[in-house]
């Protein structure tokens, strides 16, 4: 299996390195569209950082060299590119390709739950599959109309947070960080969307700065990736910050400190929503006591679980170590 991919890896190579030959023969928009998927396939390139689909990513390297929006005519794409913007498109190529770095970050946008927002390397690239829970609502978890306070814990870009405000206006949202670095991508987002009024941006280590603070939602995509897991990512996670993904040996060091303190910070009726991704085994089996209701996804995703106020309460003996 390695040798193939040193194979696939130096055939891309070799194609990238044969640019007179491309400007040549690749003219259009559509033609430098095909290519760039053929490429990304040939690759073997790990999708799943916003894109699941080569087109999609290609689109997105190649729109973004033209500086053209997503929504263009699709008759544009026929249009014959100049030689400087194949350049242009073919280092964006090779930056993918070859440094593996995901398409998010060389554009500096990704897309979750419908809104743009701006990501680089200090923060993780919008993907949870909470989005479709807030696009829901969260129903039937709770009455939209009754939700006034939402916590969004690890916000990274703050993409659920804002998300959150967007689907609940009437409620107001914190969104907490351990680093400044992702609080500062956040703040961008934040002004971008105009919700400098509705999403505050908190410094905190976990709930270290909210006391006294509590809410009908409290959300949370967390570190949670473990140690075999960690070992086995893909290259393009690795560009990703570290600290936003590790942690610990059974990927549950931050969860074990969020389950002990959310019954303090829970309204009545409220709900925690938590996502543990490929961990969700080994929470089952340091709290099985606990009802955890894991959550099914039309959209795909799994390890997101979701507690009521109630079972928090009554199995609060269990989730205190």
């Amino acid at each position: 299996m390695e040798s193939i991919q040193l194979s696939c890896g130096q055939a891309v190579v070799d194609q990238l390195d044969n640019v007179e030959e491309l400007l040549s023969d690749l003219h259009t928009i559509r033609d430098f569209l095909r290519w760039t998927v053929s490429r990304l396939n040939q690759a073997e390139v790990s999708l799943g950082h916003g894109f699941d689909d080569p087109w999609d990513e290609a689109v997105a390297l190649v729109l973004h060299g033209l500086n053209l929006p997503w929504d263009v005519d699709p008759s544009v794409k026929d249009c014959r590119m100049t030689t400087t913007e194949k350049h242009i498109v073919l280092e964006l190529v090779k930056e993918r390709l070859l440094d593996r770095k995901p398409a998010a970050y060389i554009t500096g946008i990704s897309w979750f739950c419908g809104l743009p927002f701006q990501v680089d390397q200090r923060v993780l690239i919008p993907r949870s599959p909470v989005g479709e829970l807030i696009d829901n609502h969260f129903e039937p978890w709770v009455e939209a109309e009754n939700v006034e306070n939402i916590l969004d814990m690890c916000t990274g870009s703050a993409c659920i947070g804002i998300a959150a405000a967007m689907a609940f206006p009437e409620a107001m949202v914190d969104c907490t960080d351990l680093s400044e670095d992702a609080l500062d991508v956040a703040e961008s987002n934040v002004a971008m969307h105009g919700l400098e009024g509705q999403v505050n941006l908190v410094y905190s280590d976990l709930f270290e700065a909210l006391e006294g603070r509590s809410y009908d939602i409290i959300i949370s995509n967390p570190p949670y990736v473990d140690v075999p897991d960690m070992e086995a990512l893909p290259d393009e996670y690795h560009h990703e910050p570290r600290m936003a993904l590790e942690a610990g040996i059974d990927g549950l060091d931050l969860v074990r400190k969020m389950l002990a303190e959310l019954s303090r910070h829970l309204n009545p009726g409220g709900i925690a929503v938590i996502e543990v991704g490929n961990s969700w085994e080994a929470l089952e089996e340091a709290y099985p006591n606990v009802p955890f209701t894991w959550l099914e996804f039309d959209r795909g995703g799994h390890g997101v679980f979701l507690l009521t106020k109630e079972q928090i309460d009554h199995h609060q003996a269990d989730l205190v170590e």
